[in-house]
């Protein structure tokens, strides 16, 4: 009994110590996520040909087998608002035109496949050597996009002094001149003649027009 008492002993106390031991390097499941070597270029292209140049490209990709080179491709764009007929109407409106963004791994033969795409005309870049965008610049354009998604911009811009028509509201038909503007809001403070006193009133960009 004796003996097999201390056998048991030395069974746990071998146990302990396997379970103490510290794990293999390189054994762990959860490791860093894979770098990538993708970085972002714009490529410059005829004007008006954007999503033409964007459709070629990503036929040429799957025609060329590049999947593993060439990530996303696109064009930025903003929503933006204007009143039609009485309704809000939303529309896309390219705020870089002439331009296509490219996520890739750049080398020779990539190069040349964009490059002697139709209707593009060549790389941003000082020479010929493209320069890629810098991660806080990929970040601020495409985040335009999205927030311009959730909150439309207004289709029209406004100056100071300019004279406006109110087409929407308690003082539709009125006109007056824009004496302020606040682009963060999308505001305008307009001073409208109403019996004979020039009156402020604060309304939104959708609710005038130019005249």
């Amino acid at each position: 009994m004796a003996e097999q008492e201390q056998q048991r002993e030395q069974t746990e106390q071998q146990r302990d110590e396997a379970e103490r031991q510290p794990e293999p390097e390189g054994e762990s499941l959860a490791g860093p996520p894979p770098e990538t070597s993708k970085q972002w270029y714009i490529i410059h292209t005829y004007s008006g040909f954007e999503r033409k140049v964007a459709e070629s490209l990503r036929s040429r990709v799957q025609a060329f087998g590049l999947e593993d080179k060439i990530g996303r491709i696109e064009i930025p764009t903003e929503t933006v608002a204007e009143r039609r007929a009485g309704k809000t109407v939303e529309t896309q409106r390219l705020f870089y035109p002439g331009y296509v963004l490219v996520e890739m791994e750049m080398n020779d033969n990539v190069w040349h496949m964009v490059k002697s795409t139709p209707r593009v005309t060549g790389f941003v870049g000082t020479g010929q050597t493209p320069t890629p965008l810098s991660p806080e610049e990929v970040d601020q354009i495409l985040n335009r996009a999205a927030i311009s998604a959730e909150k439309p911009k207004p289709k029209q811009t406004f100056e100071r002094n300019e004279p406006v028509k109110i087409i929407e509201g308690p003082f539709a038909n009125f006109t007056g001149v824009v004496e302020e503007i606040n682009p963060d809001r999308n505001t305008l403070r307009v001073l409208v003649t109403i019996f004979g006193r020039s009156t402020p009133v604060e309304l939104d960009f959708l609710q005038v027009e130019k005249v």
